[in-house]
């Protein structure tokens, strides 16, 4: 089987990874696009193809039988960073750091355990310091002959033009709707088709989004996050604090349900303390930052779809769920606020306080007007 098969579009990557499979890959790679689009599973089946380990990509993980540790394919090992010939690097915290390359550079030079080659899989590489991405260059430049270095990233902008120059660029998009429907369709078969298409068109192009949507906890969050986004020119007594506290509330739940979920995978893996805690620690900060960056962009699509409501483009909304609600609050009267509030810029999230300062302004743009009821 193809083991890019089951990724839902994405034509250009595969043809491009295909053509590494088949012609023999190069020394270094960078996978690129918006977040949730596949990149993370495209460079795992991709790691996989390269050592040989040729499971397909959607397969059931297998069951741990009674008192012992469930046989693993290689693709399951590379799966679960557990394999030799694979080196899996995450930030930890929200940087790469000079410190995690040189470790990486360390193990660059060790010959392969079991395969033909060594993979190393560095996600998030637009995190990378300037000091890391130096440091990574040099390996970039020439790497040993059994290395393939694959860079995945959500962002170019950060990565400077000397590590770009060295990298096979391979681009991932937004999916489309269709696409986005069919996945959430099979996920959750009992869902009415104008609920799928909700849901699709809240997701934009991103699976993760998908998934979060379809997530029992996940929704709750959205629903008080929405009830904030209102909050900030529907309520008096609105107090900015209080709404940066709900938000980061929301993103502490999603980071400890992480960290249970990373500490459940343990329970499988034979893995050094001090690497089994950096696991844990990457999953809860990681969830946690993704769920404030995620809170961050539907409060901007709220304000972007009260400017829509307000020049009665209703067919272009997003929270297509919320129509009757924005119908109401998106008057012209609020749609020059509306604007000025769906443009902030995303920034480092230094929480509480960058937050709070957003909530102000937001209110300062917003609030204004007298609240509807």
């Amino acid at each position: 089987m193809d083991a890019f098969a089951s990724f839902p579009e994405q034509a250009e990557a595969k043809r491009l990874l295909r053509a590494a499979l088949a012609e023999g890959p190069a020394h270094a790679y960078l996978f690129h696009g918006p977040p949730g689009v596949g990149k993370r599973a495209a460079a795992v089946a991709f790691a996989a193809q390269l050592i040989g380990g040729s499971e397909p990509v959607a397969r059931a993980k297998p069951e741990r039988p009674p008192g012992g540790v469930a046989e693993s394919t290689p693709y399951d090992r590379v799966r679960r960073g557990t394999h030799p010939d694979v080196y899996v690097l995450e930030p930890v915290g929200d940087q790469i750091r000079i410190d995690d390359i040189r470790t990486l550079r360390r193990d660059l030079h060790m010959r392969p355990f079991e395969a033909q080659r060594r993979v190393y899989l560095v996600h998030a590489a637009e995190t990378m310091n300037e000091d890391a991405a130096d440091a990574l260059l040099k390996d970039l430049e020439e790497p040993p002959s059994y290395a393939v270095i694959v860079l995945v990233a959500d962002d170019l902008g950060p990565l400077p033009d000397t590590i770009l120059s060295r990298c096979q660029l391979v681009p991932f998009t937004r999916l489309s709707e269709r696409a986005v429907r069919e996945e959430i369709a099979a996920r959750a078969p009992g869902l009415e088709p104008p609920e799928v298409a909700a849901l699709a068109r809240l997701a934009a192009g991103r699976l993760d989004r998908a998934e979060r949507l379809l997530d029992p906890k996940a929704a709750k969050r959205r629903e008080a996050l929405l009830e904030v986004a209102r909050s900030v020119y529907a309520d008096p007594d609105f107090d900015p604090r209080a709404a940066a506290q709900r938000l980061l509330d929301g993103a502490r739940e999603r980071g400890a349900d992480a960290k249970n979920a990373a500490e459940e995978e343990l329970d499988l893996l034979d893995l050094p303390a001090r690497e089994a805690e950096q696991r844990v620690r990457r999953a809860s900060r990681g969830a946690e930052r993704d769920e404030l960056l995620a809170a961050l962009e539907e409060l901007a699509s709220w304000y972007r779809d009260l400017v829509v409501t307000a020049v009665g483009a209703e067919r272009a909304v997003v929270h297509a769920d919320r129509l009757a609600v924005l119908a109401e609050d998106g008057t012209t009267e609020r749609l020059a606020g509306a604007e000025r509030a769906c443009a902030f810029e995303e920034f480092n999230l230094s929480p509480p306080l960058a937050l709070e300062a957003l909530f102000v302004r937001l209110r300062k743009e917003l609030g204004a007007l007298p609240a509807l009821v």
